[in-house]
């Protein structure tokens, strides 16, 4: 894949696609780490002397041009962390001639996720070389992350290099013993990476919604628990062809309903009583993990344990949080769920890598080509 040092940006207009879907609570910012993640990229293509950088981003899913997934906040967060006065162009035809400019949401335009070649073009136009630093968006074949890399001299940004030498490296030449941690809701959504993990990982640890399946699959009595119907077959073949490596909760925390208020049982098992659903793993499984987890020479953690998100049940991704940061093999944290739980028990910054793309990790880890790194190459 094609790096910065591969490409001669100096008194060049940079076009880069930069990665800055970030929540908003109204115009507000709440976590402006994908921000920050582009920072050493946006400021080695200064220093490198190129004459103008314009920032391609988008944000949300918009139908239309809703003004609030306007990229106006985000220019001007940006413009403090980069010391610079950072423009916001309404569209392609209205740049300002400033040094660094963003155009505004470019699923704005209609044929963005269509991966449309005459929207490329006119990107294309804006610029004399491409970086691609989006690693969040790089598993999408759009015309900001494909089809404009194949009509300039392009390279990856260092975020999106970082991203995919260690996602990769962690599959190819891990310390060992090697830990997956896969939690989260569906088993659907994540048999690739189980599948990937069963094959190449040590120990494979299951939690959050998606072990109901498991469960399932086994005979055990799921309650009204969120149990993914169409996962129990996959689960079925995951626990036959995993062995000893994939391990499944012992016994669990159970809620009657969703909600901070609602009654509360640990479970000595896993059978779920009827009326009850199985909200957290429990208190022996959540150390049972840690141990495993602090153990490892290579950890990669993907999706709660359960509801953290309410506070009866944030105990087991709590432990786990506080595991990967306790381990002192090589951490990594695929995006999502894990980063907003991170983030939340305020051990964000006691793992080695979190990444800023969940989808493009997990497909990364499947083994499933990026187009925006397909790309680069």
């Amino acid at each position: 894949m094609r790096t910065l040092d591969d490409l001669d940006v100096e008194g060049k207009r940079v076009l880069v696609r930069v990665d800055f879907n970030v929540p908003l609570d109204h115009s507000r910012i709440t976590d402006d780490a994908r921000i920050r993640a582009a920072l050493p990229t946006l400021e080695e293509l200064r220093e490198k002397g190129a004459a103008r950088l314009v920032l391609l981003a988008h944000l949300g899913r918009p139908k239309d041009r809703e003004p609030e997934f306007s990229l106006e906040p985000v220019a001007e967060r940006l413009s403090a962390l980069l010391g610079a006065d950072v423009a916001l162009a309404p569209n392609l035809d209205e740049l300002p001639e400033v040094e660094v400019v963003m155009i505004e949401n470019v699923r704005y335009e209609p044929g963005e996720t269509k991966n449309d070649p005459d929207l490329a073009k006119r990107y294309a136009a804006l610029g004399d070389v491409y970086v691609n630093d989006a690693f969040g968006a790089a598993h999408r074949a759009h015309a900001s992350t494909e089809a404009v890399a194949r009509l300039l001299p392009s390279a990856a940004g260092r975020l999106l290099e970082r991203e995919v030498a260690t996602l990769t490296g962690i599959l190819e030449d891990p310390r060992r013993p090697l830990v997956a941690v896969v939690g989260g809701a569906k088993v659907t959504d994540k048999i690739g990476v189980l599948d990937a993990f069963l094959e190449r990982a040590d120990t494979v640890l299951i939690g959050g919604a998606m072990c109901f399946p498991f469960f399932a699959a086994q005979g055990h009595d799921v309650g009204d628990s969120k149990c993914e119907s169409e996962g129990v077959e996959p689960a079925r073949r995951a626990l036959d062809g995993g062995g000893d490596k994939l391990r499944l909760p012992e016994d669990l925390v159970a809620g009657r309903e969703f909600s901070e208020e609602t009654e509360v049982r640990e479970l000595d098992g896993v059978d779920v009583p009827e009326g009850w659903m199985g909200l957290d793993i429990g208190r022996r499984s959540s150390e049972a993990y840690a141990e495993v987890i602090r153990g490892a020479g290579t950890v990669f953690w993907n999706g709660p344990m359960g509801a953290f998100e309410l506070e009866p049940f944030a105990a087991g991704t709590r432990r786990v949080a506080e595991a990967m940061a306790e381990c002192e093999g090589t951490t990594v944290v695929g995006g999502g769920d894990s980063a907003a739980a991170l983030a939340e028990f305020g051990l964000a910054d006691r793992v080695d890598h979190l990444s800023t793309g969940g989808g493009a990790s997990l497909e990364l880890i499947e083994g499933k080509p990026l187009p925006g790194v397909e790309a680069l190459l």
